[in-house]
């Protein structure tokens, strides 16, 4: 319990600092979201989990090498539940950006 208290401060910490880009980012993308709002409906649900897959096996393989680490140095449990735990958000994260992008292909 301690090891996900811990990455939860971490991850506050993380964001607290990036605040400042992080806000122009959710404003943009709130603002695209409202005015394509009639299109998103259309986007697919499969289209968008196509997308958080692929880019959830990217981060699975990309992550480890951000540490200086590989996939074959994760020996406990905590490492591959942190390590599955960043993929799902960064593709969830892609999923969400990219589904007003999706939603703007539609005719």
């Amino acid at each position: 319990m301690y090891e996900i208290w811990l990455a939860m401060n971490i991850a506050y910490e993380i964001a607290l600092g990036l605040w400042p880009a992080l806000l122009p980012l959710a404003l943009v993308w709130a603002a695209v979201m409202a005015v394509n709002r009639q299109k998103l409906a259309q986007v697919s649900g499969s289209a968008l989990a196509a997308v958080a897959v692929l880019v959830s096996l990217a981060a699975m393989l990309a992550l480890p090498s951000l540490s200086q680490s590989t996939l074959s140095d994760m020996g406990y449990w905590v490492d591959w539940a942190a390590l599955l735990g960043m993929a799902a958000g960064v593709g969830v994260a892609a999923a969400v950006l990219l589904w007003p992008v999706l939603a703007l292909r539609k005719r």
